[in-house]
């Protein structure tokens, strides 16, 4: 989790995430980096906004907690599904990252 916690300082810090700058961070925080894991996430993250699924990772169980209301109509329910959709499609791009923390 070290990893990632490193990139997410970097990104908020506004530096490049890259090997060299992921290294130092874990070096700073006393974590003995390997290498091999490192290059895994700066590849995985490459095509990554890690800003939106930062918002994307602190929205989502704000929307789990909301309340549910009455049934929604037939009408409503095809927006939802919709998400669900662009929900799923957003997901496929941090299944390599599952793979990092074995």
């Amino acid at each position: 989790m070290e990893y990632v916690y490193a990139a997410m300082l970097l990104h908020s810090a506004e530096n490049e995430i890259n090997e060299k700058n992921v290294g130092a961070v874990l070096k700073a925080a006393g974590v003995s980096g390997d290498d091999a894991r490192v290059k895994a996430l700066v590849a995985s993250l490459g095509e990554v906004d890690i800003g939106e699924a930062m918002s994307a990772a602190i929205a989502a169980p704000v929307a789990a907690a909301a309340p549910s209301g009455a049934a929604p109509a037939a009408d409503a329910a095809a927006p939802a599904e919709e998400a669900a959709v662009e929900e799923e499609e957003d997901d496929t791009s941090f299944e390599g990252l599952g793979s990092l923390f074995g």
